[in-house]
């Protein structure tokens, strides 16, 4: 090993969204694209993920029910730094981009109602930069 965390040739994201039926559309179109996918719905589910499995994407609800997005983030940040992460919202939060002076690893912010399948070319093209 040259000292990089390998990730297995399959892309793996996790999505961090309150609202499970949304989720799993998601889940549903990345799986298509051959893209593993995890689902969390609160701050404990997505750290406990993230201690146990290297994802190339994380897929954040802004305004997470469970627990704060941000310290989602955050966490991500410090235990997989590699893990880019695009954040959705149904409001207008962050619609300055502050989003992206808070948070080192946001590639996107995008609103919920985005089209499950711009969402997942945005996954894939960020996902395959760190697979």
């Amino acid at each position: 090993m040259n000292g990089k965390k390998a990730f297995s040739s399959r892309m793996k994201v996790l999505v961090v969204e309150s609202n499970q039926p949304l989720a799993g559309i998601w889940q549903k179109h990345l799986e298509r694209h051959g893209v593993e996918v995890v689902l969390a719905s609160g701050y404990d589910d997505a750290t406990d993920n993230l201690r146990e499995a290297d994802f190339n994407v994380l897929i954040l609800d802004a305004a997470l029910e469970d627990g704060s997005a941000l310290s989602v983030a955050d966490f991500a940040s410090y235990r997989r730094p590699e893990c880019d992460v695009i954040f959705v919202s149904k409001n207008s939060f962050f619609s300055d981009g502050s989003i992206f002076k808070l948070c080192a690893n946001a590639r996107a912010h995008v609103s919920s109602a985005t089209k499950p399948e711009d969402l997942a070319t945005m996954v894939l093209h960020y996902g395959q930069r760190n697979s």
